[in-house]
């Protein structure tokens, strides 16, 4: 049976077989004696992205991954960084430190700040993704086009990720073929990316897809 780590736009947690790109974290959120989810789904207001390969690093998902058999971070796993944007995660500093800089750098150049620093950004982010509270302003069709590709929106609980002016529909398998975004005419779509990171797209930060979507 698969692990409960697996993490879709609106932040939920779940058990599939498809892994995806990335993994990351929010905290220690299992138990390592069952390998079962806690009932809270984040220790921390930093939520990050990281890669599944790092140095010769070699974890047991969801065990006993620090010195004397403690429970370490939760590993959890994405189809890839647009989805995990879309949580509210942003890139780790440990394993990605160049994306996440870039990341922080674009971040205080939306906010209009001198010397922005990670707290700063993740602070921002926990009040504003669905998963820790947050709540996702509506967004009508017509303004789909002025929204930077790598958004997220949802119609109901289906998820569809911005792209070259369509609508991809999102599956941990991958993504599904392009609407136009007239086709979503009339439904009552909410915006999943956090406006935070909706500005550090605006400022050309560029997330990695899942070769679905290249399709």
């Amino acid at each position: 049976m698969p692990l409960q780590n697996r993490v879709d736009p609106f932040g939920a947690i779940h058990a599939v077989p498809e892994r995806g790109l990335f993994t990351g974290n929010r905290g220690i959120i299992h138990d390592p004696e069952t390998k079962t989810l806690l009932k809270k789904r984040w220790a921390l207001q930093a939520w990050i992205i990281c890669v599944c390969q790092f140095r010769n690093v070699r974890r047991e998902p969801m065990g006993r991954n620090r010195p004397g058999g403690k429970a370490g971070w939760t590993e959890l796993f994405f189809l890839d960084e647009v989805t995990a944007l879309a949580a509210g995660h942003r890139p780790c500093f440990f394993c990605r430190r160049e994306r996440a800089s870039d990341f922080v750098r674009r971040f205080g150049e939306a906010s209009a700040i001198a010397e922005p620093r990670a707290p700063m950004l993740d602070k921002r982010l926990h009040k504003e993704r669905l998963a820790s509270g947050g709540q996702p302003p509506t967004v009508k069709p017509e303004e789909l086009a002025a929204l930077p590709d790598g958004s997220m929106i949802a119609d109901g609980n289906t998820a569809y990720a911005l792209r070259g002016g369509k609508a991809l529909r999102w599956s941990f398998a991958g993504y599904g073929t392009p609407a136009a975004f007239g086709d979503l005419a009339g439904r009552p779509l909410r915006l999943l990316t956090p406006a935070t990171t909706i500005s550090v797209l605006r400022q050309g930060f560029a997330p990695a897809w899942h070769l679905s979507a290249e399709a």
